[in-house]
Protein backbone atom coordinates (compact mmCIF):
# COMPACT_ATOMS: atom_id res chain seq x y z
CA UNK A 1 0.00 0.00 0.00
CA UNK A 2 3.19 2.44 0.81
CA UNK A 3 4.36 1.52 -2.61
CA UNK A 4 1.23 2.78 -4.64
CA UNK A 5 0.35 5.48 -2.42
CA UNK A 6 5.01 6.54 -2.89
CA UNK A 7 4.07 6.11 -6.81
CA UNK A 8 0.66 8.82 -6.88
CA UNK A 9 2.05 11.50 -4.97
CA UNK A 10 5.70 11.21 -7.58
CA UNK A 11 3.13 11.44 -10.45
CA UNK A 12 1.19 14.05 -7.91
CA UNK A 13 4.63 15.90 -7.31
CA UNK A 14 6.32 15.37 -10.58
CA UNK A 15 3.61 16.46 -13.03
CA UNK A 16 2.28 19.27 -10.99
CA UNK A 17 6.02 20.65 -10.67
CA UNK A 18 6.54 20.49 -14.91
CA UNK A 19 3.11 22.18 -15.23
CA UNK A 20 4.59 24.59 -13.03
CA UNK A 21 7.44 25.03 -15.21
CA UNK A 22 5.70 25.08 -18.42
CA UNK A 23 2.10 26.92 -17.92
CA UNK A 24 1.87 29.99 -19.73
CA UNK A 25 -0.36 31.77 -17.25
CA UNK A 26 1.42 32.47 -13.86
CA UNK A 27 -1.50 32.34 -12.20
CA UNK A 28 -1.84 28.50 -13.17
CA UNK A 29 1.85 28.20 -12.85
CA UNK A 30 1.53 29.10 -9.33
CA UNK A 31 -1.05 26.46 -8.62
CA UNK A 32 0.64 23.71 -10.06
CA UNK A 33 3.97 24.78 -8.05
CA UNK A 34 0.76 24.64 -4.73
CA UNK A 35 -0.06 20.93 -5.82
CA UNK A 36 3.82 20.31 -6.41
CA UNK A 37 4.72 21.11 -2.51
CA UNK A 38 1.24 19.64 -1.41
CA UNK A 39 2.66 16.24 -2.82
CA UNK A 40 5.88 16.70 -1.11
CA UNK A 41 3.86 17.36 2.00
CA UNK A 42 2.52 13.90 0.83
CA UNK A 43 5.62 12.46 1.12
CA UNK A 44 6.65 13.77 4.56
CA UNK A 45 3.46 11.83 5.65
CA UNK A 46 4.11 8.76 4.70
CA UNK A 47 8.12 9.15 6.37
CA UNK A 48 5.44 9.20 9.47
CA UNK A 49 6.31 13.14 9.99
CA UNK A 50 3.35 14.60 10.14
CA UNK A 51 4.59 18.18 12.12
CA UNK A 52 7.09 18.59 8.84
CA UNK A 53 4.24 17.52 7.07
CA UNK A 54 1.69 20.31 8.49
CA UNK A 55 4.37 22.17 8.49
CA UNK A 56 5.26 22.04 4.81
CA UNK A 57 1.61 23.30 4.20
CA UNK A 58 1.04 25.70 6.43
CA UNK A 59 4.62 27.64 5.47
CA UNK A 60 5.38 26.93 1.86
CA UNK A 61 1.48 25.45 0.55
CA UNK A 62 -0.23 28.01 2.74
CA UNK A 63 2.06 31.29 2.62
CA UNK A 64 4.52 31.10 0.09
CA UNK A 65 2.55 30.00 -2.56
CA UNK A 66 -0.35 32.25 -1.77
CA UNK A 67 2.11 35.21 -1.21
CA UNK A 68 2.99 34.49 -4.68
CA UNK A 69 -0.70 34.17 -5.95
CA UNK A 70 -0.95 37.81 -4.23
CA UNK A 71 2.28 39.32 -6.49
CA UNK A 72 1.34 37.40 -9.27
CA UNK A 73 -2.51 39.23 -9.17
CA UNK A 74 -1.04 42.78 -8.06
CA UNK A 75 1.38 43.23 -10.50
CA UNK A 76 -0.03 44.91 -13.80
CA UNK A 77 -0.49 42.96 -16.98
CA UNK A 78 1.84 44.70 -18.96
CA UNK A 79 4.95 44.72 -16.28
CA UNK A 80 4.89 40.85 -16.13
CA UNK A 81 7.60 40.19 -19.13
CA UNK A 82 6.46 37.70 -21.98
CA UNK A 83 8.38 34.06 -22.05
CA UNK A 84 10.73 33.46 -24.96
CA UNK A 85 10.60 30.04 -26.11
CA UNK A 86 14.13 28.32 -26.95
CA UNK A 87 13.92 25.13 -27.74
CA UNK A 88 17.86 24.37 -27.19
CA UNK A 89 17.88 26.15 -23.27
CA UNK A 90 14.42 23.65 -22.86
CA UNK A 91 16.27 20.38 -23.91
CA UNK A 92 19.35 21.30 -22.23
CA UNK A 93 17.66 21.97 -18.55
CA UNK A 94 15.75 18.74 -19.57
CA UNK A 95 19.28 17.22 -20.16
CA UNK A 96 21.01 18.26 -17.42
CA UNK A 97 18.18 17.35 -14.70
CA UNK A 98 18.19 13.77 -15.96
CA UNK A 99 21.91 13.56 -15.44
CA UNK A 100 21.64 15.21 -12.03
CA UNK A 101 18.77 13.03 -11.05
CA UNK A 102 20.77 10.06 -12.18
CA UNK A 103 23.87 10.89 -10.09
CA UNK A 104 21.92 11.61 -7.21
CA UNK A 105 19.99 8.73 -7.20
CA UNK A 106 23.81 6.02 -7.77
CA UNK A 107 24.69 8.38 -4.63
CA UNK A 108 21.44 7.43 -2.57
CA UNK A 109 21.74 3.93 -3.57
CA UNK A 110 25.56 3.46 -2.78
CA UNK A 111 25.06 4.98 0.25
CA UNK A 112 24.17 2.47 2.60
CA UNK A 113 20.97 4.37 4.00
CA UNK A 114 18.94 1.16 4.38
CA UNK A 115 21.44 0.10 6.67
CA UNK A 116 21.45 2.77 8.94
CA UNK A 117 19.29 1.78 12.18
CA UNK A 118 18.62 3.64 15.62
CA UNK A 119 17.58 2.97 18.78
CA UNK A 120 16.15 6.12 19.36
CA UNK A 121 12.72 6.59 20.16
CA UNK A 122 10.67 9.04 17.93
CA UNK A 123 9.94 12.29 18.88
CA UNK A 124 6.57 12.91 19.32
CA UNK A 125 4.84 15.86 17.25
CA UNK A 126 3.39 17.82 20.27
CA UNK A 127 6.70 18.12 21.71
CA UNK A 128 7.96 19.44 18.72
CA UNK A 129 4.95 21.98 18.99
CA UNK A 130 5.46 22.66 22.20
CA UNK A 131 9.15 23.42 22.61
CA UNK A 132 8.33 25.69 19.62
CA UNK A 133 5.95 27.30 21.62
CA UNK A 134 8.34 27.83 24.98
CA UNK A 135 11.84 28.45 23.48
CA UNK A 136 11.70 29.69 19.58
CA UNK A 137 8.13 32.39 19.85
CA UNK A 138 10.76 35.51 19.27
CA UNK A 139 11.68 33.68 16.26
CA UNK A 140 7.95 32.77 15.37
CA UNK A 141 6.85 36.77 15.87
CA UNK A 142 9.66 37.72 14.06
CA UNK A 143 8.78 36.17 11.07
CA UNK A 144 5.21 36.61 11.12
CA UNK A 145 5.94 40.20 10.77
CA UNK A 146 8.23 39.90 8.25
CA UNK A 147 5.90 38.26 5.81
CA UNK A 148 2.75 40.77 7.13
CA UNK A 149 5.47 43.79 6.02
CA UNK A 150 6.26 42.09 2.87
CA UNK A 151 2.71 41.63 1.87
CA UNK A 152 1.88 45.44 3.23
CA UNK A 153 4.68 46.78 1.15
CA UNK A 154 3.56 44.55 -1.79
CA UNK A 155 0.34 46.76 -1.79
CA UNK A 156 2.20 49.78 -1.14
CA UNK A 157 3.80 49.59 -4.37
CA UNK A 158 1.09 48.30 -6.16
CA UNK A 159 -0.98 51.30 -4.74
CA UNK A 160 1.68 53.57 -5.73
CA UNK A 161 1.71 52.62 -9.55
CA UNK A 162 -1.88 53.59 -10.06
CA UNK A 163 -1.67 56.75 -8.56
CA UNK A 164 1.30 57.69 -10.05
CA UNK A 165 -1.15 56.85 -13.00
CA UNK A 166 -3.90 58.81 -12.10
CA UNK A 167 -1.39 62.28 -11.26
CA UNK A 168 -0.27 61.57 -14.83
CA UNK A 169 -3.36 61.73 -16.51
CA UNK A 170 -4.30 65.01 -14.34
Amino acid sequence: MADIAFLALSVITIGAAIAALEMRSLIYGSIALMGSLGGIAGFFLLLDAPFVALFQLAVYVGSIAVLILFTVMLVKRELIFKKIEDKRRKFAGIGLMLVLMVALGAIFIDSGIKTITTDEPPVDFRDIGADFVTYYWPALILMGLILAGTVTGALVLARRVDVEDEQRAN
